[in-house]
């Protein structure tokens, strides 16, 4: 299994994102990654950072951390834009970025910065043809060619996203309020390994569990099933059957905001119950 950290950028100072990730790293986690969006989702008037800024920031404040993000938006980057931020992120961090892309999910920002399509149809099919793009540009369309492999990243769970992620992805990532879908779709990947992403109200140690529970569904029940409470055993528990259906990363998303002592525990208790996978 592989542990990615997922923090969304929002609110928080900068120096607070790169103390979880350097908790993040410490803890035994592989990875973090960040949102894109240019306006904090039904949230207009909270700060939330650049995502190619601040993972660039976040891999030049640590060593072995893998950097991405669930995930940039097609319609934010023209593709020769973003194929050579991505080279570049790639060289700098000596290997450590994976590139996730999606076809946006936040219509209402298209509208207010005049960008991108409403027709989700549309913006699948832009994906496509821009997902060719990237690699005819990594292939020796663009100079440097990366000197290390990019994995690719895709999300979504609609049927011709899942084409596209047969015929392209490295991973294919089921975002947290669709994992009741994991069965159904998870023969569509291909050869792209799965990956999901899951909000954890984690009852650390001394903490009282109904409390932990209240707290956690009052903010994040809407998600279903891709909220899971309880202490470490309990984690490990839940973890070790998504194992069982093939999920060979979680994005730990955490119901109090990757507090830094919620980050370290869970590293301690749960990451280190489970064998390693290949990046």
């Amino acid at each position: 299994m592989q542990w990615y950290l997922f923090v969304p950028q929002v609110r928080l100072p900068v120096s607070d994102i790169v103390e979880r990730a350097q908790h993040a790293e410490a803890g035994g986690f592989d990875g973090i990654a960040f949102i894109d969006h240019l306006e904090a989702p039904g949230q207009p008037g909270e700060n939330i950072w650049e995502a190619m800024g601040v993972a660039s920031w976040v891999a030049a404040r640590t060593q072995r951390l893998r950097v991405g993000h669930l995930v940039l938006c097609d319609a934010f980057r023209h593709p020769a834009v973003l194929a050579k931020q991505a080279v570049t992120l790639s060289e700098a961090s000596h290997g450590r970025f994976d590139l996730g892309l999606g076809s946006g999910s936040w219509p209402a920002e298209f509208t207010r910065f005049d960008v991108g399509q409403q027709d989700p149809v549309a913006r699948v099919e832009q994906l496509g043809r821009h997902l060719e793009l990237i690699k005819q540009y990594w292939s020796g369309g663009q100079q440097p060619t990366p000197t290390y492999p990019i994995p690719l990243v895709l999300g979504g769970s609609g049927r011709r996203m899942m084409e596209l992620v047969a015929e392209h992805a490295d991973w294919w990532n089921l975002q947290a309020n669709h994992l009741e879908r994991l069965p159904r779709l998870a023969d569509a990947t291909g050869s792209a390994r799965i990956s999901v992403q899951q909000m954890v109200g984690f009852v650390r140690a001394g903490a009282e569990p109904a409390a932990v529970r209240e707290v956690s569904t009052r903010r994040f029940g809407h998600l279903g099933a891709g909220l899971v409470c309880g202490d470490a055993d309990e984690l490990i528990g839940h973890f070790t059957a998504l194992a069982a259906r093939r999920v060979e990363r979680v994005y730990v998303w955490f119901a109090d905001f990757a507090a830094p002592q919620s980050v370290a525990e869970f590293g301690d208790t749960v990451i280190k119950n489970f064998p390693r996978s290949a990046a």
